[in-house]
């Protein structure tokens, strides 16, 4: 029938990152400048950045803004959030929107089964594609209608 498609496709595969050492202001400012909601956090001293963590700009709100903590004193390690959920490129569009509802998340990096990072889908982005979905629904709808028009005047 349809093609289906799966992380792969869909992921964004321009990445902001950051890593563990980097403060915690520098990588607010990265979100800001590439105007995006998280940054994954990886490990460059292999052959590819892995995935490590993620910090996300609700994690920078609630456990440092919010307790009133001076955020120059704290490097993104201190702030991620370190057992990271990832997803694999084959896995299906299905199978990631029910992991981010089984986990309660917004974001997840796509990565290869050693967890080097290959892109990152969002919710958002998710949602474009479901819109899409449901315009070609809607244009079907209209064909048929018109179709009927055209046979019963």
């Amino acid at each position: 029938m349809g093609e289906k498609l799966n992380a792969g496709d869909v992921c964004n595969r321009i990445v902001t990152i950051a890593t563990r050492e980097m403060t915690l202001v520098a990588a607010a400012q990265l979100m800001r400048d590439h105007h995006v909601g998280c940054v994954v956090v990886v490990d460059e001293s292999g052959a590819a950045p892995l995935v490590v963590g993620i910090l996300t700009d609700r994690d920078i709100v609630t456990a440092v803004i919010a307790q009133e903590v001076d955020p120059a004193t704290l490097c993104v390690e201190d702030v991620m959030t370190a057992d990271v959920v990832t997803a694999l490129e084959q896995d299906s569009v299905t199978d990631l929107l029910g992991l981010m509802r089984r986990q309660g998340l917004r974001r997840i990096p796509i990565t290869t089964p050693d967890r080097a990072l290959l892109g990152l889908v969002t919710l958002d982005d998710l949602l474009g594609i479901l819109a899409e979905q449901l315009r070609a629904m809607v244009l079907a709808i209209e064909a048929g209608q018109l179709r009927e028009r055209k046979i019963r005047p």
